[in-house]
């Protein structure tokens, strides 16, 4: 089973938001960030974490070049840099979409997307609606009916000192 974690965009005019425009972002290795790290952020509009990443690969590449490293150890840094990727670019998806305002909305698990969507929307569907306006103030809690000994120190599910079981 594969974990998701889903985004819903943020409000427009205190209205539901579309589930439409939901996001499933899948926990996991990305094979394609690996591959084709800049290229993969590009496709999915992470312009700031396209950006780091320039700037990190400029920056070890420039301090290998400074220390006059060989060749096979710039094939590792680039390797691992790119491996790197692949392993967070879930996150830096999410970053990005909590940069954006969206909200993480839930955490399911599926087959495949599309089982994870039913799944997730079943779920989303059979709760109560979606505030559309401000949240009302809730009651304050009822006290308790329990009579309380004043000078009780345990608290919890433990027997009050003194007392039979």
């Amino acid at each position: 089973m594969t974990i998701y974690t889903v985004h819903a965009p943020p409000p427009n005019n205190d209205s539901a938001p579309d589930p439409e425009r939901f996001v499933f972002v899948r926990d996991g290795f990305y094979f394609w960030a690996f591959v084709f790290g800049p290229v993969w952020l590009l496709m999915k509009r992470l312009w700031l974490s396209l950006l780091i990443y320039f700037a990190v690969v400029a920056v070890l590449q420039v301090g290998l070049w400074l220390t006059r490293m060989p060749p096979e150890t710039h094939a590792v840094v680039t390797l691992l840099t790119h491996l790197l990727v692949g392993f967070e670019a879930a996150t830096l998806r999410r970053w990005t979409l909590a940069r954006r305002r969206w909200t993480q909305v839930g955490v399911v698990s599926g087959a495949d997307q599309e089982a994870a969507e039913r799944r997730f929307f079943d779920v989303w569907l059979s709760r109560k609606p979606w505030p559309s306006g401000p949240a009302e103030p809730s009651p304050p809690p009822a006290p308790s009916m329990r009579p309380t000994s004043g000078t009780s120190d345990i608290i919890g599910l433990f027997p009050e000192p003194q007392s039979r079981q």
